[in-house]
């Protein structure tokens, strides 16, 4: 087992990360746009509303969250890092790329077989924020984070993916990639990962838990992979009840130690007003899986053990082999 994990305050154990959210954002904050558009932004304010909400996470029996915020949506480890500092709850950061179409401009001509030829850029600096640290910050990324949603496989994701897929299988770090269940991308991921020689139990298919298709969850699942059923409180992708019921029936076939759950909340996202987004999505919090989705699985025949295998066993497998 690897020795460490690395995280935003530092390495910790394996044994320290205990009850493990996998897909919460802290910021997700496209920094060019808040820069030019965002005259009302106040750091001190929203660094110290983070504070509060990750250290009551912390008080409702949380211990680490994975933060898969990557380049496409606005990670600044400074501020996460000033946040870490004042909090018990450990924070892990991942690199990649969050792309549903094309690639950043910055790689439009740079690479294997563009207009300036060279070996992929985008795996050289997924491997230098794994192995050697993000900028300047002495961070490193544990994990790794693509993306592949309704338009499919387009030419910048299918890059960005095996970029991705080239540095897992060069550091050793695990992949979460964002999925568009209706349409089951997480297969498509599955492939084209497997292809690039990665090991699929080092993946979590993210947003599985957007699904009731119990056909497509379980072939997920059958092949080795994590099912990330990370969405709870986005009730309009699939209804709370929905999203326990799934859970049940899959811990009932035998795939207990395929999942692993999360909110893919976040303490300020810039995709919607924070407004509209407390009145139209009410439970999507940090602290919804303490306070409802436990001990809505426990009353619907989980066990405990079931449930630190989820929140506990499960995670650490996935960070530390």
């Amino acid at each position: 087992m690897t020795k460490e994990i690395h995280t935003a305050g530092g390495p910790i154990r394996p044994e320290d990360l205990g009850r493990t959210l996998v897909h919460e954002h802290v910021f997700v904050l496209g920094e060019e746009y808040r820069n030019n558009y965002q005259t009302d932004w106040d750091e001190e304010q929203k660094v110290r509303e983070a504070v509060r909400e990750l250290s009551e996470l912390k008080s409702l029996g949380i211990d680490t969250i994975l933060d898969p915020t990557v380049l496409g949506l606005g990670r600044y480890v400074p501020r996460i890092q000033r946040i870490a500092e004042q909090i018990d709850l450990n924070i892990v950061v991942a690199t990649g790329l969050y792309t549903f179409n094309d690639v950043p401009h910055q790689f439009h001509y740079q690479g294997p077989g563009l207009m300036f030829d060279r070996p992929e850029l985008l795996t050289e600096l997924f491997v230098k924020d794994i192995t050697s640290g993000i900028a300047d910050t002495g961070v490193r990324a544990a994990f790794l984070k693509c993306a592949i949603d309704e338009p499919g496989l387009t030419p910048g994701v299918e890059r960005a993916m095996r970029a991705v897929a080239q540095a897992s299988v060069a550091t050793g770090a695990p992949i979460t990639v964002h999925t568009h269940a209706a349409t089951q991308t997480g297969l498509v991921a599955q492939a084209v990962l497997e292809k690039e020689g990665v090991d699929l139990s080092k993946v979590i298919v993210g947003h599985s838990g957007d699904s009731d298709d119990l056909d497509y969850l379980t072939r997920l699942a059958e092949r080795g992979s994590l099912l990330g059923m990370d969405r709870f409180g986005l009730d309009p992708f699939l209804p709370f009840a929905k999203r326990v019921d799934v859970i049940v029936e899959l811990v009932r076939r035998g795939f207990v130690e395929n999942i692993v759950i999360s909110h893919d909340a976040s303490c300020f996202i810039d995709f919607c007003d924070p407004t509209a987004k407390r009145e139209m999505l009410p439970n999507w919090n940090y602290r919804h899986i303490s306070e409802d989705v436990i001990p809505a699985l426990l009353e619907r025949g989980l066990s405990e053990h079931d449930i630190n295998t989820i929140l506990v066993t499960n995670p650490r497998r996935y960070l530390a082999g």
